[in-house]
């Protein structure tokens, strides 16, 4: 008997197609360049076309480009040099991509901050990072003036959300702090002139993993984010001709979670408009954009799409790029039936550049790239080695058998900060998920290894689970977890968490789901209990935070003598 296809075989090479198109199957040689020329070169081939759409403004590529210029210069002369780190703690604004670009022409280094985070957590990756220059809105200032005596800061620029909408307020002096709009408007557009080593500087410094663990500073350098930026182009290049200085992208995620800063970041390669939504729970202004604009392409994450489908938009010609969380089957159909439109998966970590994966079914009816719906988050983009692995041998496995995922490509970041190499295995990275292949190279997502739970010794992974709990009528959102099981020291037991949808509240019923899912599932994935609530909670990027519901169990577990 032949052996398994494996990961190091690549067999996904052979389905780089889009329709009648065959894809490259290699993007090499990377041109070193840093990332700011994606900006400069969209702005000398498309000056008119709008870049960013906010509000009700809109700012065209030769008015960002100036802008950036302008910011950048001012950085400059406020002492940031080259290798410098400048935190942000904006929420999607202009202002956010006006700075990432000017930061890239100082030679320095972006640290993305949550928007959400509290004040430990900014003391945290500020004084990690060593940032002494951090930029925020006028709701933050509070917070960061606060870190003054715990951290390095000595600069503190601030705008506020609207100072590049409509409306545009009036700019109002902050003693203690620099305002953004007049630093562009007192500076001129010259940049300093940097050298920069795209293989070796950084241009970003992301903290990731705070949903399990202590955050890690990943090291992007340029070159690292400039080919993940190429690979995410690669897939649309057949239609370059169309999208070009013309077609319009929706940005709903965070400009500071990786999956939406690259999504960003693509666009302005593309020379296409940004519609950009001031804040990504606000599900009426992203339908409303959506309705009036009909963009080419929209980023979001499973949450968006489940409350999108909610309020049945009906026919639109748009292709949603879902990330950042597995895609549930339930959702993928409850928006391709609305929308009359299938629904793309990417995948990646912030480590990882940050993609990885692309499940083009999108373009399916558009091109023909395929001919029914894969599910999952389809196949590597070029240049990228992937390989599922056996958790407890760490031998490599073949296809339809999962273990974990490994990753290497040009995209795979430098290390943990601050030292080169570290988090990886001959540059391999560990993904923590958990995952399979099959013969034709699509990588479907099971769980994440923290994320299985651990059933008298068998492992269940709990994103099967909600999988089924999705396609229970009256379901809006659930998330299943392991918890302690009192009865089986080192054992644990499934409990799902539901958000009913509005007209079924108070109308599910607990034992009848469980008796649905004992018909759906395996004994072992069966929930032992249900809990409704009205709502569950969300990681910054509108993610179920699965951690939090089961550290809250636990925490109640402990409370009541139960464990």
């Amino acid at each position: 008997m032949p052996d398994k296809v494996k990961g190091s075989d690549k067999p996904w090479i052979k389905n780089y197609k889009l329709g009648p198109y065959q894809l490259k199957k290699t993007l090499e040689p990377y041109p070193k360049t840093p990332m700011h020329k994606f900006l400069d070169d969209s702005a000398e081939a498309y000056p008119g076309q709008t870049a960013v759409e906010y509000l009700g403004n809109r700012i065209k590529y030769h008015e960002l480009k100036d802008y950036v210029n302008r910011f950048a210069n001012a950085l400059a002369s406020l002492g940031v040099r080259k290798s410098d780190r400048v935190a942000i703690i904006l929420p999607n604004c202009p202002q956010y991509i006006i700075a990432d670009f000017a930061i890239s022409k100082c030679g320095a280094a972006l640290v993305p901050c949550s928007t959400l985070h509290r004040v430990r957590d900014l003391e945290y990756e500020i004084g990690e990072s060593g940032a002494e220059t951090v930029i925020c809105s006028d709701e933050a200032l509070s917070l960061a003036n606060s870190l003054k005596d715990k951290t390095k800061l000595r600069n503190l620029i601030v705008t506020s959300p609207l100072d590049y909408s409509a409306q545009q307020p009036e700019v109002r002096e902050i003693p203690g702090a620099h305002q953004f709009k007049r630093l562009i408007a007192e500076h001129e557009p010259n940049p300093p002139q940097v050298e920069i080593d795209p293989m070796a500087d950084l241009a970003y410094l992301a903290f990731t993993g705070g949903a399990t663990g202590i955050p890690k500073g990943v090291m992007i350098t340029h070159y690292n984010r400039a080919c993940n930026v190429r690979q995410a182009m690669w897939f649309l290049e057949p239609l370059w001709p169309g999208i070009k200085g013309k077609a319009a992208a929706e940005i709903l995620t965070p400009l500071f979670h990786a999956f939406g800063h690259i999504g960003m970041q693509v666009s302005i390669a593309l020379g296409m408009r940004i519609l950009l939504v001031s804040d990504p729970r606000d599900i009426d202004q992203a339908v409303t954009l959506l309705k009036e604009n009909r963009p080419m392409i929209v980023y979001v994450v499973p949450t968006h799409l489940m409350k999108i489908a909610e309020r049945k938009v009906g026919r639109l010609p748009v292709m949603f790029l879902s990330g950042a969380a597995p895609l549930p089957e339930e959702v993928f159909q409850k928006i391709r039936r609305d929308i009359l439109m299938p629904v793309s998966e990417g995948y990646g970590l912030t480590e990882c550049g940050p993609l990885t994966h692309a499940n083009l079914t999108t373009f399916s009816k558009i091109t023909g790239f395929v001919t029914k719906d894969i599910l999952g988050i389809g196949l590597p983009v070029p240049d990228t080695e992937v390989k599922i692995m056996n958790l407890e041998s760490g031998e490599e496995l073949g296809a339809g058998e999962s273990g974990e995922i490994l990753i290497r490509g040009p995209q795979t970041m430098k290390g943990y900060w601050p030292k080169p190499g570290s988090g990886l295995d001959n540059g391999w990275l560990h993904t923590g998920d958990i995952g399979k292949m099959d013969e034709n190279g699509y990588f479907v997502l099971e769980d994440r290894i923290k994320d299985m739970a651990n059933i008298s010794g068998l492992k269940v992974y709990t994103t099967e689970v909600d999988e089924v709990l999705f396609k229970y009528p009256g379901v809006a959102m659930a998330a299943a977890v392991g918890i302690p099981d009192p009865e089986r020291p080192g054992s644990e037991r499934i409990k799902a968490f539901i958000k009913p949808r509005e007209e079924f509240k108070g109308k599910l019923n607990a034992e009848e789901i469980i008796a649905y899912c004992r018909e759906k599932l395996p004994p072992t994935a069966v929930p032992k209990y249900i809990e409704f609530r009205d709502e569950l909670p969300l990681t910054v990027t509108e993610k179920i935070f699965k951690r939090a519901l089961r550290e809250e169990e636990i925490k109640k577990m402990k409370e009541r003598g139960i464990i």
